[in-house]
């Protein structure tokens, strides 16, 4: 594993994010980042890029396409040491991301309300960043993935150790926490759908 260079910060669950952003900072990490995450950073003091600057397009139909995009899962997937792939990202001006923090969408919370409708249910379930933290978490040997803010210190803490580094078996087991997350959160939606009468 190399230095962390570049990561993406987009979380519904917004504690301890500016000053974990802040910290990134200080290793010299550059942050892409979406929507109202963006705007907590930036509120912060935090520099930030938006993922539509870096894409060249526009987050688009009521943000459900905003992350979606070759350079960004590209720059997740990409095998650093496979020339192929080193050229692909090369050509196509796809940088390598080297770190994720996500988590989603609050889905259960909502379908939980009183009168919460099927389009309201519909629109809370989260599709860029279940995207994103599967590519990251299938890539762990590069890309470290954060679902859980009660990761934000070990991480920290890893990197001020290893010099802006985290371990592979610390990425692993952040990986392993990605697939039990999403797991659930699709159990979530797929026992939300079963009880639908249309």
């Amino acid at each position: 594993m190399s230095k962390i260079e570049r990561a993406i910060i987009s979380v519904t669950d917004k504690a301890g994010i500016v000053d974990f952003a802040r910290s990134l900072s200080k290793f010299g990490v550059d942050i892409l980042s979406t929507g109202g995450t963006a705007k907590a950073l930036r509120e912060g003091g935090v520099t930030v890029t938006d993922i539509s600057d870096y894409t060249g397009f526009p987050e688009m139909m009521d943000g459900r396409v905003k992350t979606l995009h070759p350079k960004v899962h590209g720059g997740l997937l990409g095998l650093r040491e496979n020339p192929e792939h080193v050229k692909m990202m090369k050509k196509y001006g796809i940088m390598p991301i080297d770190m994720v923090v996500v988590n989603l969408y609050q889905f259960e919370k909502t379908v939980a309300k009183q009168g919460v409708s099927l389009d309201q249910a519909i629109e809370n379930i989260d599709i860029g960043g279940p995207s994103m933290l599967r590519s990251s978490a299938k890539n762990f040997k590069y890309v470290t993935v954060i679902v859980d803010p009660g990761d934000y210190k070990v991480v920290l803490r890893e990197m001020e150790e290893t010099d802006g580094e985290t371990k592979l078996e610390t990425r692993l087991r952040l990986a392993e926490k990605v697939f039990r997350l999403t797991h659930e959160y699709d159990g979530a939606i797929m026992r939300y759908l079963e009880k639908i009468e249309l």
